[in-house]
């Protein structure tokens, strides 16, 4: 289990999150959702102590505080929004990163198969400055991926921490990534993403943080959370929660098997 208490941040002079509590279990997709400025990679960023907080996470009964780098790096795998090469690295060397990390070090087929996974495995040739921002954002997946390639290992469930996994992918990858997403949680891993979509956070979420003004202003499923109400105060616009839209709409919405919520 993932448990933070009592999380606050300060920025500046800004408090930017205001005493978070909150939740999450191995074998489910825990999901971030709040329009822009809520928190929500702010709230990541303190899980995964990139970002200097005053209260308490612990990652399956462990005070993340008294873990060592090392420790940390084989329980989870973080994806931050954006990720900066100033070398000339292939697509492999990239993703051989994770490699560094993890359990399974000595174990060079992950990096193919793990590439394979985010449908990238022809490009591990390729300088990865050479690829698009699409591209990069799944190599960056890739090498996440490979750092706790297995979901349990020796019992233990890892974890997953993705901030905005599919923002720049088109429709059919951002399905491949809510499919991995799903995947891992079902192996027995744990999974706490920020997602801006609410109809892909329908799909892929047992568990869902709605955010608004740096407060976590409900947790638990996605009918229990994403509701009409909450969503026009956390969003600020009118919202109806499955509702086709007038007569001669048109819209096309992503369809995922297996997906939860509905």
């Amino acid at each position: 289990m993932l448990v933070a208490e009592d999380i606050r941040v300060v920025l500046g002079k800004a408090a930017v999150l205001h005493g978070i509590t909150a939740e999450a279990h191995a074998g489910e997709v825990t999901v971030i959702v709040g329009p822009n400025g809520s928190g929500k990679t702010t709230l990541l960023r303190a899980l995964t102590g990139d970002v200097g907080f005053r209260g308490r996470v612990r990652l399956n009964g462990r005070d993340c505080s008294e873990l060592q780098a090392w420790e940390l790096a084989a329980l989870r795998g973080v994806l931050p929004q954006a990720s900066a090469l100033a070398f000339p690295f292939t697509v492999a060397e990239v993703v051989r990163l994770g490699l560094t990390a993890a359990v399974h070090a000595d174990r060079g087929d992950l990096v193919a198969r793990a590439l394979a996974a985010v449908d990238m495995l022809g490009f591990a040739a390729r300088l990865y400055q050479e690829l698009s921002g699409g591209q990069q954002a799944r190599v960056q997946l890739a090498r996440v991926l490979v750092q706790v390639w297995e979901p349990v290992v020796d019992g233990v469930p890892r974890w997953l921490f993705l901030d905005e996994p599919v923002a720049s992918l088109d429709i059919a990858h951002q399905l491949d990534v809510i499919g991995l997403m799903r995947g891992f949680a079902e192996r027995g891993g744990g999974v706490v993403s920020v997602l801006h979509d609410l109809n892909l956070t329908a799909m892929v979420a047992d568990r869902v943080w709605l955010m608004d003004q740096g407060r976590l202003t409900g947790q638990g499923s996605v009918t229990q959370v994403l509701t009409d109400e909450a969503l026009e105060r956390a969003y600020g616009c009118r919202l109806r929660v499955g509702c086709l839209p007038p007569a001669g709409g048109w819209f096309a919405l992503p369809q995922a098997v297996g997906g939860q919520g509905t």
